[in-house]
């Protein structure tokens, strides 16, 4: 699957991140100027999110409000639904979602 090189670079962030922890799953987004967020699976004894959840709980306290674009690296078949609804909040209906090669499946 041919993605956008901006898009592509999400994917690249969120394999970075993921690969740097050793985490479940990476993910990255981009907001509306441009920036972007990378973070991985949080998983403490009081606190738990996706990677998705995770990268836009940290766009949107850097002041984001909608969202281009979100890509997830992960082993799973399917986006997290908790993450896919955080991203959907801010404007992103299908996040991407690449092996953990970077391969893009959906």
């Amino acid at each position: 699957m041919g993605i956008d090189p901006e898009d592509e670079k999400l994917v690249t962030l969120a394999r970075s991140a993921r690969a740097r922890t050793g985490a479940a799953e990476g993910a990255a987004v981009r907001d509306e100027m441009g920036r972007t967020y990378a973070a991985v699976t949080v998983a403490l004894p009081s606190l738990e999110l996706s990677a998705l959840q995770a990268a836009v709980a940290a766009a949107v306290a850097s002041g984001a409000q909608q969202l281009e674009a979100a890509a997830i690296v992960s082993e799973a078949d399917i986006a997290d639904p908790a993450g896919a609804a955080a991203a959907a909040d801010l404007g992103v209906e299908r996040p991407l979602l690449a092996d953990p090669d970077g391969k893009v499946r959906a």
